[in-house]
């Protein structure tokens, strides 16, 4: 599918369609490119491919024809120009960073990101005098109040991870650009089938494709999406670093985009359900969804989603051995801090996904002891029901 030819077909058509590239043998189905370099046809032709005098593959650390549908295809649904594929989604992050920051430079961040991303800049980027601030997610003013002369980056994740709040993606742009400041958003909740942030104005998305990409819990894989102008500088630290995507996960990434839209719109229309059954039982103090109209950012998420996605969080009226006694209760829902799976999933992020920050921070990002994300797959609504009902029924 040529560059021309994409603007004209719709999401469901791109995650089919784009990116596809035959080989002299015209398969049918992207073909699996497992190699770990290239043969030249001559000295010349190697040292034009090496200089990028020459299109081509090289070696697969940076270039890889499976890497490269998985790439474009993502590119294609995202909106984007470009598409630089990594091993995971912490890995995207990490490059995206060092790509675009070197020391001395500083992070806005939001508050409400994933208990890993916060170990990373907290942690591992301070130690190469990247420092980060962190503010209120839904609070455009904080944002502007944190810029520093020095500050390079704004990075949030909507919906957040695991309360589902929504920030204002346009606002927080506006602000940003109007200091010459990158905006990076991680779309990993909703996808581009739920909602695309370069559409609102923000410089890159970065993806954990682990997650809702792959939809069925294989494979590690990440992504980071922009214009080329911003993701070159991603290429150029993917190809010296090397946190690259396996070409056999590149190639099961493949088929998880073919059916992503399905999938997607299944599992909203599930977790929707869920979360007003959730909503109306007696042993829940709170539910987070951005669909359902008690979510403080409904408005907001309606304007910039096309649904309220598929991750539902609740609080019981208890705290830790309450939320325990619903996890180690249930008989469908897997019992695993991964989320974007077919099969539903269970975690109690305090002790999981934001066990190692402090508690400070969790009390800062609304993460309480009885605190429990659900992570809604394909199966009926009514089991998942009854399978929370059995915890639930012990508080």
């Amino acid at each position: 599918m040529s560059e021309h030819d994409k603007p004209a077909y719709r999401p469901e058509t791109l995650a089919v369609r784009a990116g596809q590239q035959r080989s002299q043998f015209g398969e049918h189905a992207e073909a699996l490119y497992l190699t770990s370099s290239f043969v030249f046809e001559s000295a010349a032709q190697a040292a034009k491919r090496f200089s990028g005098e020459e299109e081509g593959n090289v070696y697969s650390r940076f270039s890889n024809p499976t890497v490269s549908m998985f790439e474009e295809r993502l590119a294609a649904l995202e909106g984007a120009e470009d598409c630089v594929a990594t091993a995971s989604g912490m890995s995207a992050i990490m490059a995206l960073v060092l790509a675009h920051l070197k020391q001395g430079d500083h992070i806005v961040a939001s508050n409400s990101l994933f208990g890993a991303t916060v170990q990373l800049f907290s942690n591992i980027l301070a130690r190469t005098g990247i420092t980060t601030t962190f503010v209120s997610h839904t609070d455009p003013a904080a944002w502007e109040a944190a810029i520093r002369p020095e500050t390079r980056l704004f990075f949030l994740e909507t919906p957040s991870n695991p309360l589902t709040e929504i920030a204002d993606i346009s606002a927080l742009t506006a602000i940003a650009h109007a200091h010459g400041i990158l905006v990076a958003v991680d779309n990993c909740f909703c996808t581009p089938i739920v909602q695309r942030p370069l559409d609102l104005g923000v410089d890159l998305v970065v993806h954990s494709a682990t997650k809702y990409i792959d939809g069925q819990g294989r494979v590690l894989g990440g992504a980071v999406c922009g214009a080329k102008k911003l993701t070159d500088e991603v290429f150029k630290y993917l190809r010296t670093a090397g946190p690259t995507l396996s070409a056999f996960n590149a190639w099961v990434l493949l088929k998880g985009l073919e059916t992503l839209q399905v999938r997607i719109e299944a599992q909203a229309a599930r977790a929707a359900r869920l979360a007003a059954w959730l909503e109306t039982h007696p042993k829940v103090a709170r539910v987070f969804y951005p669909g359902l109209p008690s979510h403080p950012q409904h408005q907001l998420a309606m304007q910039q989603q096309k649904s309220g996605g598929a991750i539902v969080s609740f609080e019981v009226k208890g705290a830790r051995e309450q939320a325990w006694a619903v996890v180690d209760n249930c008989r469908l829902l897997s019992i695993t801090a991964n989320l974007g799976d077919v099969k539903t999933t269970i975690t109690h992020p305090a002790s999981t996904t934001h066990g190692r920050i402090t508690p400070e921070a969790r009390a800062a990002a609304g993460i309480s002891e009885g605190l429990l994300r659900v992570a809604v797959g394909l199966e009926a609504v009514e089991d998942l029901q009854d399978d929370l009902a059995r915890g639930l029924a012990l508080i």
